[in-house]
């Protein structure tokens, strides 16, 4: 079997085709450019499975192989899982819902998340890859210590009422921007960093934050089923 390689160049994800061709997810339009040298990934199978044979190559089938293997290949369990697993993908829509309600913007909303996950994506391959130096392994584990400090203080605002502080929260969501923009500072390009700070201001904005707790508020339910996935993913330690 032939293959191609799975590569990531200032965190865009590309596939090898062959020694003089790239193709590129980093846009929503597949595009296939020069070669480039000394980039190392993750072998993907080559897509010859048209009716045709080998001459007959499929761009979309190869695009679909490697999302698939970007999802496949996440760094951690709690990597992988916080994207493809039921429970989390169940919060990721209340959080679209959340969202939406709040903005009162569909496109926007849908950007904010799409923005969350290629960020996540972008981190668990350069994990996977070795990327990170030592004193980067020390900051993505500061990290994990702190999202679940954050996951568990969300519940707990949720579980007992009159104890939320918006303050507190977006102060921890803040202290969680930053340990990423720390982690991904000498990977990642300056649109990426964008991406991290469009995600976090939303989410650790005050507003947002009051909106998403109000007890009386159309955004309870939602918030329910958020800290019911919370719940569960920190019973399983996965965050």
């Amino acid at each position: 079997m032939e293959f191609a390689s799975l590569a990531t160049v200032e965190g865009v994800p590309y596939v090898i085709l062959n020694k003089s061709q790239i193709l590129s997810l980093g846009t929503s339009n597949i595009q296939i450019s020069e070669g480039l040298a000394g980039v190392e990934g993750i072998p993907l199978p080559w897509p010859w499975s048209c009716s045709t044979g080998p001459d007959c190559f499929s761009s979309k089938n190869l695009a679909l192989q490697a999302q698939k293997k970007l999802l496949s290949k996440m760094a951690t369990k709690t990597m992988a899982n916080m994207l493809i697993d039921d429970t989390s993908s169940e919060i990721f829509d209340e959080l679209y819902k959340v969202t939406r309600e709040h903005t009162r913007n569909k496109k926007e909303a849908h950007k904010i998340m799409k923005d969350l996950i290629k960020v996540a994506i972008k981190i668990g391959i350069l994990y996977r890859n070795n990327q990170f130096n030592q004193e980067e392994l020390e900051i993505v584990d500061k990290f994990r210590k702190k999202l679940n400090q954050t996951a568990m203080t969300i519940v707990s605002f949720y579980e007992v009422e009159y104890t939320f502080d918006r303050n507190v929260l977006a102060e921890l969501l803040n202290e969680c921007k930053d340990l990423v923009h720390e982690l991904v500072e000498r990977h990642l390009t300056p649109r990426s960093h964008g991406r991290i700070n469009h995600v976090f201001n939303h989410f650790a904005d005050v507003e947002f934050l009051t909106a998403l707790y109000s007890l009386d508020g159309d955004c309870r339910p939602h918030l329910k089923k958020i800290c019911d996935g919370i719940n569960k993913l920190l019973d399983e330690k996965v965050l």
